[in-house]
């Protein structure tokens, strides 16, 4: 019920003003009319008449002229008790009922300070018209305090439900605002998941791919004249296609899980390092593997940023760098580890290197863990590619996705909240 007449006022705002004119209208010419104890003695005088209308009538104008309409009802108020005398009537909080009404919506519609100096205002009016034309001379009655209680009563109540109503509608833009950055996150999430899930599958299908079409080229030549080494070659090709499905369908497995479920298998790291240069090596390429330090515990998420780094970078150098050696350099500090690969292709094939998604996710994978990686052709010939990673990534750190010109033509932008303390500049390196 209250609800449904909440809504019909919303509905038709105008129908709700001229009901509530009329309203105050009456209970003011029916105060003009009554004495105490409460009976109407008399018809309402029409000077008292023609007032009230007045204020009647200004009051319709509360929503767009709230201050204008609050002086405008004084002012009747006031007229209303200066002839309270002379026509035998008492003025008291009914027959200011429309000023009160008008305090009310003034307070509704504006900020507090408006309100406490109009309703100051008004209360002081009203008192010295009580005061100065009162029954028995000019002093002060009861009636005329409980008057100006009435007055700042009903600003007060309206003051309090405006309040209110901000109080409500700050709590409900703040829940608003919550929901909308926790979709905001779960979208910045979910997009950064297929971020790793799109890396992994790179790293997965361009490494084994690689290696097969390396396989099988090496089968084709050598079955005219060599067959059990052409058979060798295939075995392997065989052996580099299943580790090829086995990696996929753990790295898709992972899109099928809910919830916080572990994986079935654990991730690669450098302890897999000798497996991966067995298959290089199958492909004909040979790594000559360098250690320079004692070996550093290292973090999950490092030790396979490390192993996809080694992966990725090798990969490239079978497909790119026309070359059969390759060298890989790990050095290790109580703080960082070093990888470092490099190879003698011409340079013509080391430039081909320099744009691709292979780099751009080697980038991303470094950054992702705190460190920095760099890729560039060396001074005579060959390609090199240097990335830095701390043993242990700083905590709290979004993983970022910086992009460097050596990326994709057009790209060349620096994260501001890309790690400084771990690489220098790649650029100033250069």
């Amino acid at each position: 019920m209250i609800d449904a007449l909440r809504l019909w006022s919303r509905r038709h705002p105008r129908r709700v003003d001229i009901t509530l004119a009329l309203l105050l209208c009456g209970i003011t010419l029916v105060s003009t009319a009554m004495d105490q104890p409460p009976h109407i003695r008399q018809w309402p005088p029409w000077p008292a008449l023609v007032v009230t209308l007045l204020s009647s009538g200004a009051f319709l104008a509360h929503r767009r002229l709230p201050r204008l309409t609050v002086v405008a009802t004084t002012a009747c108020g006031t007229a209303l008790g200066a002839m309270s005398t002379t026509l035998n009537y008492e003025f008291g909080s009914t027959t200011a009922c429309t000023v009160m009404a008008a305090l009310a919506s003034l307070a509704l519609h504006s900020d507090q300070r408006t309100t406490i100096r109009y309703t100051a205002a008004c209360a002081l009016t009203l008192l010295a018209a009580s005061v100065l034309w009162a029954p028995e001379g000019p002093r002060m009655q009861p009636e005329q305090v409980g008057l100006v209680g009435f007055v700042l009563l009903a600003s007060a109540v309206a003051d309090s439900t405006r309040s209110r109503r901000g109080y409500v509608a700050a709590v409900e833009a703040r829940a608003e605002l919550a929901e909308r950055t926790r979709e905001d996150e779960a979208r910045h999430r979910v997009g950064a998941e297929r971020m790793r899930i799109a890396r992994d599958l790179h790293d997965v299908v361009a490494h084994h791919i690689t290696l097969a079409h390396a396989q099988a080229a090496t089968a084709e030549y050598l079955l005219p004249a060599k067959l059990d080494q052409a058979q060798d070659a295939l075995r392997h090709l065989t052996s580099t296609l299943l580790s090829a499905l086995e990696e996929l369908r753990t790295t898709v497995g992972l899109l099928r899980q809910s919830g916080h479920e572990a994986p079935l298998e654990p991730a690669p790291g450098l302890a897999q390092l000798p497996a991966l240069l067995a298959s290089f090596a199958h492909a004909g390429l040979t790594v000559d593997v360098i250690d320079d330090g004692p070996e550093q515990p290292l973090s999950p998420g490092v030790d396979l940023t490390a192993f996809r780094i080694v992966q990725e970078a090798l990969t490239n150098v079978t497909k790119h760098a026309d070359t059969t050696r390759a060298s890989l350099q790990l050095a290790y500090t109580t703080r960082l580890l070093t990888i470092t690969i490099r190879d003698d292709g011409p340079a013509h094939a080391a430039a081909d290197t320099v744009t691709g998604y292979g780099l751009i996710g080697m980038r991303e994978r470094a950054l992702a863990v705190g460190g920095r990686l760099q890729a560039r052709p060396q001074a005579v010939h060959g390609f090199e590619v240097i990335a830095e990673l701390p043993t242990h990534p700083p905590h709290r750190r979004r993983p970022a996705t910086g992009r460097t010109a050596h990326d994709h033509p057009g790209t060349a932008r620096r994260r501001s909240g890309a790690p400084d303390r771990y690489l220098p500049d790649p650029h100033q390196c250069q």
